[in-house]
């Protein structure tokens, strides 16, 4: 055989994979092997592999004669939707995807190319954390990984799609990405496993129990998207980077579309209730402004008083963060604020406007939301807020009440433009809360004081509460038919493309915590 025959002969083993029965174990759980991931993600015959001849060098526990080309890691490039993309794919078949010296120095190659080249990096991980055998440089070849994720941060989309096990510190690179999704009943993330948890604690608890996928899309917060197989999951994939640019220095895609952008929306008066107790679903005003009724939302499960989604206006990328009244009635809490937090940080270091959509009765009372820190994390979403240099949009669909109002890119933390529907109710509390509290001695002393609450209530209403106050001070840009919400929303956009902002010169700011 000649060296080219060697070489193409070489080339088809290592495609085939380690042995036929390796595979069908995988294919028997459900899973699919790296390769066959890697061609559901990428554009047909786009993929073009880096280091598939790579070879461990370590020695003892019998390593020196196992050494399997690739060693348990698939890296390379390839297109989604015509654009590059850097993807790396444990093979779960070669020593379980476990992490060795040689299998991080491949990733390590990989995530420095994605960083100097300004292109997205999806990690499809299913790995059975650091290889054991290679002691100290499987712990080091992690901390390479996490040094490039921190590095990397801001800079180039970074996805992590868990389609098997992940545990111990290997779970922290996910964690640094900007999006983790899993797939249910093969994903699981955790730092310490079942067996751990039930030796220090008594806990008798699964590996799903512990970190499926179900317990960090609705729990945890951890994963940002949940599936029930692979294929949904790796085209939910493609459909995020559609909507995302490949770095920091460039803006979303712009597609083309036939919804026209001063299309009329009348199905809205009718949507959101006049009766600001009555909920209803955000979404459906969301899917009503959006092109063609189409966006992405992020972390839908938890922390669902909000709701945080991509979507397209006339064309172009935005980012919605809007209150949702279905649930919680839409109060801001500790989960809502983290939620919102990062979502309004992602799309500030990526170039994607914001329209922030308000139906807020305030922040959530109680004694374990203050003493669980409402208050440093109410101020992760303000500051993400105040710090965000992208196009702004607010839009006060019923009631904004209180710090609530001012923290959901209110025009004092730095809107750009303002905009409320008629019924808009922004005051500092509600007009029944308000008359208690300042007409407290009247009501008391009145012979019918319920008779002396309600007309002190509607005075109160009539003088600070009444849809105008605000616009007639400047705080509200306009106050806008609701019909034509994506009209006005969509000009906004149009005239807001070209803003640039400069923040003072720093390192770093310091966030709340």
């Amino acid at each position: 055989m000649n060296r080219l025959d060697q070489l193409r002969e070489l080339k088809k083993q290592i495609e085939d994979g380690p042995d036929p029965q390796a595979t069908e174990r995988q294919h028997a759980k459900g899973k699919r092997t790296a390769r066959e991931r890697i061609a559901l993600l990428l554009d047909k015959g786009s993929f073009t592999e880096v280091e598939p001849l790579r070879r461990h060098r370590a020695t003892g526990f019998g390593m020196e004669d196992k050494r399997p080309h690739t060693d348990g890691v698939v890296t390379g490039w390839g297109t989604v939707h015509g654009r590059t993309v850097f993807v790396y794919a444990h093979d779960f078949r070669i020593f379980g995807g476990s992490l060795g010296e040689a299998h991080a120095q491949k990733i390590h190659k990989l995530m420095d190319l994605a960083i100097a080249t300004g292109a997205p990096l999806i990690s499809l991980n299913d790995g059975a954390g650091a290889r054991i055998q290679e002691g100290v440089a499987a712990l080091a070849g992690y901390g390479g990984i996490f040094q490039r994720n921190t590095r990397a941060s801001g800079v180039i989309p970074q996805i992590s799609v868990m389609l098997g096990p992940c545990a111990g510190g290997a779970a922290y690179s996910p964690a640094l990405t900007d999006f983790v999704f899993m797939v249910r009943d093969t994903a699981q993330m955790f730092i310490t496993g079942p067996d751990v948890v039930t030796a220090v604690t008594g806990e008798d608890v699964t590996q799903d129990g512990l970190g499926g996928a179900d317990v960090h899309g609705e729990v945890s917060g951890v994963a940002h998207f949940v599936h029930d197989d692979e294929e949904t999951c790796l085209e939910d994939v493609r459909f995020l980077l559609s909507l995302l640019p490949a770095n920091n220095r460039e803006v979303p895609p712009v597609e083309h579309t036939d919804d026209p952008a001063d299309r009329l929306c009348p199905a809205l008066a009718g949507l959101v209730p006049d009766d600001g107790s009555r909920p209803y679903d955000i979404r459906s005003v969301i899917e009503e402004v959006s092109d063609d009724g189409h966006f992405l939302e992020v972390h839908e499960r938890w922390a669902t008083n909000i709701v945080v989604a991509l979507g397209r206006l006339a064309g172009r990328v935005v980012g919605f963060v809007a209150n949702q009244p279905q649930s919680l009635a839409g109060v801001l809490d500790i989960r809502a604020s983290e939620k919102a937090a990062r979502f309004v940080q992602f799309c500030d270091a990526f170039n994607i406007p914001l329209v922030t959509l308000l139906d807020v009765p305030g922040f959530l009372p109680g004694v374990d939301q203050e003493h669980g820190g409402i208050i440093r994390h109410g101020a992760k979403l303000l500051y993400a807020y105040c710090n965000a240099t992208v196009p702004r949009i607010s839009l006060v669909l019923r009631k904004a009440y209180g710090g609530a109002y001012i923290v959901m890119d209110s025009r004092s933390v730095g809107a750009d433009l303002a905009y409320a529907w008629p019924g808009n109710e922004i005051a500092v509390m509600g007009a029944e809360g308000a008359a208690n509290v300042v007409f407290r001695r009247q009501i008391a002393a009145a012979d019918d004081p319920e008779a002396m609450r309600a007309q002190l209530v509607r005075q109160y209403k009539d003088e600070l509460v009444h849809p105008y106050y605000a616009a007639e001070r400047g705080l509200v840009d306009d106050v806008v038919d609701p019909a034509e919400t994506r009209s006005v929303l969509a000009s906004a956009l149009r005239v807001l493309q070209s803003k640039h902002a400069d923040l003072p010169s720093r390192k770093h700011g310091n966030p709340p915590q």
